[in-house]
């Protein structure tokens, strides 16, 4: 029977060398472990913006490769922004800070070398934040959306890593985008709801009873793992192991649930709190026998309450009408401005002023923050820019925001010509609809969560990409023989590389999450061309950048070309474009810079020779999301697959060109 041996500690809170030697001194007596989870705020407090870091800052000796951790290490982010060079490396490599030394994604799912899913879910929880903001929030950002938590439970759906070609460690594709979201390892910042009911374990301090957030429970209710660490347990944090519970219906599954005390954070008072955990997690072994101590499952009933207290009646022939009520509180009559009896200012904890009357409360406490205009010193009620009016004459957006309707920054999607004129306009004969909804992820065609996803053409999943055969290729394969263009690549090799989290576009990406995901994407690309380059033919890409109020889902369409075409991929949509209006850009890369963050929709094309091609769209200005196939199927001959709805095939004839594209693309397949 194989196991792994985990270590998992508080916040470093940027004592990093100290917890480093700590880990050694743990691994030597108690290990070996496999990996360590530092959950929490590992760097600490970030520097204010200007304030650059020293070379003998522990932050920046480890991103130089000048401090060593002994094992491999996977950090979080905590309740705090990371700092801006660790971001930076982040995206340069993908997540690898330092030799043993990996940041995991604010949201998401990373499978260890051994086998053991890990879930997290970094930053804190504010209710109007969450529900309102209209993206997932970087690194940059210490809080978590509801887009944050969609991400997380889409990725859930996915494995991070899959081995040979025939996707061992989930046995296959159709495993790996299985219905199961279940987890060993979910380390977060937030507590979850309800996860003190039924406990009787002591709480080290009274808050812990109301601190969790529902999405967080929401979280553990979808991926029931086998061990919840969370880090934000008061502050200072304190420790706390709740009793295990089961979920009877995944076959007696058994979660523990432990707050971690910090490493690097003293309490002001008390002792210093119990700052790690050991544990060992059985890869393939059966759900364990119950545990004695087991309580009721906190996410799954809810704790009855005492039953109100009837109404007594007093007796006679109206008692319906007559209603005497006992034992209830007179009502206290009190002296104009007279504090009540055990009053207290819930700011100062004064007795001598209500809070309205408190002088403190003009002033926020040290460290809020106004979430208007993200600026320390006021209140949203006090924020100097609060009633600031857009361009359209609406609400001014707050700073980041990105109308999806048109790219502006300058008004929000409600108050957006664009998107009332797709609506029948103000001044037309129908009232306005509104914005288009949102296409959500169950109903995204690019979304794993999609119940509805063909998942049969999946061909490989990455960590931040997977790529598939899409409905109706250019490329025929069941009658290639009636085109002579038609290249020789197994399965066809018309493939579509799509980011597994959703974003409309690659360049709306945020740019401290964007690293990896293009990186991968471009490793998906060369991977592709070198396979083509192996029966004969050239790989061509293209993207339809599209910004949309309904936001579309980001993907990038490959096809391969015979070799003769190579030279004349270009000039084939230099002449379409020409015809229907659409010029491309001198400067490519300077085009793409203008549209990132969301700035700008585009079409982009990836010639055989590495070099691009951009089209920055117009608004008022139509262009055919057609527009890449009608080229390439009119340089091919193949006019009669322009339209991919007549090229559908039966799911058998799909499947056969999926086993035969995987076949030849596993010696290439970089998620291998």
């Amino acid at each position: 029977m194989s196991s792994v041996k985990i270590l998992t500690v508080g916040s470093a809170a940027g004592s990093i060398r100290e917890l480093f030697t700590k880990i050694k001194a743990i691994n030597a007596k108690h290990g070996p472990f496999n990996l360590v989870l530092c959950t929490g705020d590992f760097f600490g407090l970030p520097k204010d913006e200007g304030d650059a870091y020293s070379e003998d800052d522990e932050v920046m000796l480890l991103l130089g490769g000048k401090l060593e951790a002994p094992i491999d290490c996977y950090i979080m982010q905590g309740r705090h922004p990371i700092p801006a060079p660790v971001i930076e490396k982040f995206a340069k490599t993908g997540s690898s800070l330092a030799e043993k030394v990996t940041l995991l994604h604010k949201s998401g799912i990373m499978t260890t070398p051994d086998g053991i899913r890990i879930a997290c879910l970094g930053g804190i929880y504010d209710f109007k934040l969450y529900t309102a903001a209209e993206s997932v929030h970087g690194f940059t950002s210490p809080y978590f959306t509801s887009h944050t938590v969609e991400r997380l439970l889409a990725n859930a759906l996915t494995a991070s890593h899959i081995q040979d070609q025939n996707y061992t460690s989930l046995a296959s594709i159709k495993a790996a985008a299985a219905p199961s979201q279940l987890v060993d390892i979910f380390i977060s910042n937030a507590f979850p709801s309800s996860i003190t009911q039924f406990s009787s374990a002591p709480l080290p301090a009274p808050e812990f009873a109301t601190m969790g957030v529902d999405p967080v429970a929401e979280v553990v209710r979808k991926t029931k793992p086998r061990y919840h660490f969370a880090a934000g347990g008061g502050d200072p944090p304190k420790f706390w192991e709740r009793e295990p519970f089961v979920w009877d219906e995944d076959g007696g599954r058994v979660t523990r649930f432990i707050s971690l005390g910090a490493f690097g954070e003293q309490p002001s008072e008390g002792k210093k709190q119990r700052w790690f955990y050991a544990y060992t997690i059985s890869l393939d072994a059966p759900n364990p026998p119950r545990p004695a101590n087991a309580t009721k499952n906190p996410f799954l009933e809810v704790a009855t309450r005492a039953p109100k207290r009837q109404l007594e009646f007093e007796e006679g022939p109206n008692f319906r009408w007559d209603v005497k009520q006992h034992n209830k509180r007179p009502r206290t009559e009190l002296e104009p401005g007279k504090l009540p009896p055990g009053y207290k200012c819930k700011i100062c904890e004064s007795t001598e002023h209500f809070i309205s009357d408190c002088p403190d409360r003009a002033k926020p406490k040290e460290g809020y923050i106004c979430k208007i205009c993200n600026e320390p010193g006021h209140f949203v009620r006090d924020c100097p820019v609060k009633n600031a009016v857009g361009d359209t004459g609406g609400r001014k957006p707050r700073e980041g925001y990105v109308c999806r309707a048109c790219g502006s920054e300058a008004h929000y999607i409600q108050d957006c010509p664009t998107a009332s004129q797709s609506s029948g306009g103000r001044h037309g004969h129908l009232p306005p609809r509104g914005p288009p909804k949102e296409i959500a992820p169950d109903e995204c065609w690019f979304c794993l969560s999609n119940p509805n996803l063909a998942k049969h053409l999946i061909v490989s999943i990455g960590t931040e990409c997977y790529v598939t055969l899409p409905k109706g290729q250019i490329i025929p394969t069941h009658t290639a023989a009636a085109h002579s263009n038609a290249p020789a690549v197994p399965g066809g090799g018309h493939v579509l590389i799509v980011p597994i989290t959703h974003y409309p576009t690659f360049t709306s990406i945020p740019s401290d999450l964007a690293g990896p995901i293009l990186d991968e994407t471009q490793r998906y690309k060369s991977a592709l061309g070198a396979m083509f380059a192996k029966h004969g033919a050239v790989a061509v890409s293209f993207e339809v950048g599209r910004l949309s109020a309904k936001g579309g889902h980001a993907h990038v369409q490959v096809v391969p070309l015979p070799n003769k075409f190579a030279n004349s991929v270009e000039g084939a949509f230099t002449d379409e474009g020409r015809r229907q209006g659409i010029e491309f850009e001198a400067d490519p890369e300077d085009a793409l810079k203008a549209c990132s963050g969301g700035g700008g929709s585009y079409f982009r094309v990836d010639l055989p020779d590495g070099r691009k091609m951009v089209h920055l769209m117009r608004e008022s200005v139509p262009f055919s999301i057609q527009f890449g196939r009608q080229v390439l199927v009119s340089l091919l001959g193949m006019q009669d697959r322009f339209d991919w709805k007549a090229c559908m095939q039966t799911e058998e004839e799909d499947k056969a060109d999926v086993q035969a594209f995987k076949r030849a693309f596993a010696p290439f397949d970089p998620s291998l």
